[in-house]
C-alpha cells in the first residue's frame, strides 16, 4: 500500500513542471509570493489578525469604547473637570464612558443658553415649528439606533423600546405643531373701561433648567424638553444620571439639524452634584424638576428652595412631598408644560377716531 501512494503522488509533483523539466508560470508565481501574504492566509484560517510586516499575529481585535461628551453652545466639549464616569446596563454591563459635568460646565451652558435666547425667542413661531419638526424627521432616520440605545439603557424588550422611540418622535411632531398656535390659545384682547386696546400675548420666560427624568431616557426627556423649546425658551438639561446615552445621541441629532447652537445644552453627571448649581444660578429663569424626585443624595424640595432665592419659576415633580415620583409619559400630554414657561405681556394702545 505505501508503494501505491508514492506512485500516485509522483504525477502530482511532476505536474508542477512543464515538459522539459521547467516550472510552470503558476508554480513560479507561488514560489515568489510574499511571506506576508502567506502569513495572512494562515492567520485568517486561525481566526487572528496578521501584522503587515509578517510578524506574529496580533490576536482578536479590541472594540473602540466611546466617551460621550457634553453638548454646549452647539459643540461637544469635554467636561471642564476632565472627569468621566462609566455608564452601565441595568445588569452592570459596560456601555460607554460619559463626561462628569462640574459647576463650571453649568456656568458655560447657561452662558450659551442666554446668548442664544434672543435669536430663538425672536424667531417666528412657524420657524420654530419647522425646526422642531426637522428634529423629528432626523429622529425617524436614526430610529434603529435609538431603539438599540433605549434597549441597552433601560433593559427593555425590542417591542417596548420601539414603542418608546415611536412615541418620542410623535411627541416632537405634536409640540412642533403647537408653536404657532400658542398665541391664539393664551393671548387675548382684554375688555377695559376707556378708549384703549388692551392686548395680552404670551412670551417665553428665558433660560429654563431641566432635570431630566431618570427612568424614561428618551420619551421622558422629549416630554420635558420639547414644550420648553416650543414656547421659545432656551434650555440647560441635566440628563439622567444612569441612562444618559439616548439624551447625548439626541443632541447629535440636534447638532446636525437646523437648531441654533446654544438653544439646547446638555450636561451629564451626578444629579446631586450638578442640579444644585443649576437651581441656584441667577441667570436661569425657570427650572423643571421632573427628574429630581427620588434622586440620590438630593431632595427636590432642596432644589426648589435654592431656586426661590432669585424667584425662579419652578415646575414641581408629579405628586407631593415624599410621594413625588416620575409620571407615566405614555399618555398624550396637555399644554401645561408649555404654559409653565410662558410670561404674559400686556400692551395698552389708544383707539383712533
Amino acid at each position: 500500500m505505501p508503494t501505491k501512494k508514492r506512485a500516485e503522488a509522483a504525477p502530482a509533483k511532476k505536474a508542477a513542471k512543464a515538459p522539459g523539466g521547467k516550472k510552470t508560470a503558476a508554480a513560479t508565481k507561488a514560489a515568489k509570493a510574499p511571506a506576508a501574504t502567506k502569513d495572512a492566509k494562515a492567520s485568517a484560517a486561525a481566526g487572528t489578525v496578521a501584522t503587515p510586516n509578517g510578524s506574529a499575529p496580533a490576536g482578536p481585535r479590541l472594540s473602540v469604547r466611546k466617551t460621550y461628551k457634553l453638548f454646549i453652545g452647539g459643540a461637544f466639549p469635554r467636561s471642564e473637570s476632565g472627569r468621566s464616569y462609566v455608564v452601565t446596563t441595568p445588569r452592570g454591563g459596560f456601555l460607554a464612558n460619559a463626561a462628569l459635568a462640574s459647576r463650571k460646565d453649568v456656568r458655560d451652558a447657561v452662558v450659551a443658553a442666554r446668548a442664544a435666547f434672543a435669536g430663538w425667542a425672536g424667531a417666528t413661531a412657524y420657524n420654530r415649528g419647522q425646526i422642531l419638526y426637522r428634529v423629528a424627521e432626523m429622529l425617524e432616520g436614526r430610529r434603529d439606533q435609538f431603539v438599540s440605545e433605549v434597549r441597552a439603557a433601560e433593559g427593555a424588550t425590542e417591542r417596548d423600546a420601539s414603542a418608546q422611540v415611536d412615541a418620542a418622535i410623535d411627541r416632537w411632531v405634536w409640540y412642533a405643531g403647537w408653536t404657532d398656535k400658542i398665541a391664539a390659545v393664551y393671548g387675548n384682547a382684554n375688555p377695559v373701561a376707556g378708549p384703549f386696546f388692551n392686548l395680552s400675548a404670551p412670551e417665553p420666560t428665558g433660560v429654563v433648567g431641566i432635570v431630566a427624568p431618570p427612568d424614561s431616557a428618551l420619551l421622558g426627556l422629549v416630554s420635558v424638553l420639547a414644550p420648553a423649546l416650543a414656547g421659545g425658551n432656551t434650555t440647560v438639561v441635566l440628563a439622567s444620571e444612569d441612562r444618559p446615552l439616548p439624551a447625548v445621541t439626541l443632541t447629535e441629532v440636534m447638532a446636525t439639524s437646523d437648531l441654533p447652537g446654544g438653544v439646547v445644552n446638555l450636561l451629564t453627571g451626578r444629579t446631586a452634584e450638578v442640579a444644585p448649581w443649576l437651581a441656584s444660578h441667577r441667570d436661569v429663569n425657570a427650572i423643571d424638576l421632573a427628574g429630581a424626585a427620588g434622586a440620590d443624595g438630593i431632595g427636590w424640595g432642596d432644589l426648589e428652595l435654592a431656586a426661590a432665592d432669585n424667584l425662579k419659576r419652578v415646575f414641581r415633580p408629579a405628586g407631593e412631598g415624599a410621594d413625588a415620583a416620575e409620571p407615566d409619559w405614555a399618555p398624550t400630554p396637555d399644554l401645561s408644560r408649555i404654559r409653565a414657561f410662558l410670561e404674559s405681556k400686556t400692551v395698552w394702545h389708544p383707539k383712533g377716531r
